[in-house]
């Protein structure tokens, strides 16, 4: 289960980072002041009650929030409640297809760090896996 520990710590990690950066300092702006600019003034098609900066804003968060709460809760069953996650292939399942989709994710869109980041969990998470059935 230790794997499977440290691999909800990793995604737990990257999670707050985006967090972070979502909301101190401007490394998720874009280098362009005049895109950002218009990003605040334009909203997107499906309403007038946001502007494409505030969804972008959003998007961000809600994407931290959810690895965080990825890592929280496998965290927990790793470290505190193994015999559910071990008697449970859902469970198991659902974790390989979520870091299955941020692998996706970070192979098509994503920069070095946090492909790499999900890369290392979806192989600690693979490995814990493959240690409850050998």
């Amino acid at each position: 289960m230790l794997l499977i520990a440290t691999s909800a710590l990793v995604i737990f990690a990257l999670g707050a980072m985006h967090c972070w950066l979502t909301f101190r300092g401007d490394a998720l702006h874009p280098r362009d002041e005049a895109l950002t600019q218009r990003m605040s003034e334009v909203s997107p098609r499906l309403t007038r009650e946001t502007t494409m900066w505030r969804a972008w804003v959003s998007f961000n968060a809600s994407h931290g929030f959810g690895a965080m709460l990825f890592g929280l809760v496998f965290g927990y069953l790793a470290l505190e409640q193994p015999r559910v996650l071990r008697a449970s292939p859902f469970l198991l399942v659902v974790g390989a297809a979520i870091l299955g989709g941020y692998v996706f994710l970070g192979r098509r869109y994503w920069f070095s760090v946090p492909r790499r980041g999900v890369l290392a969990a979806a192989a600690l998470y693979a490995g814990g896996v493959l240690s409850l059935w050998g």
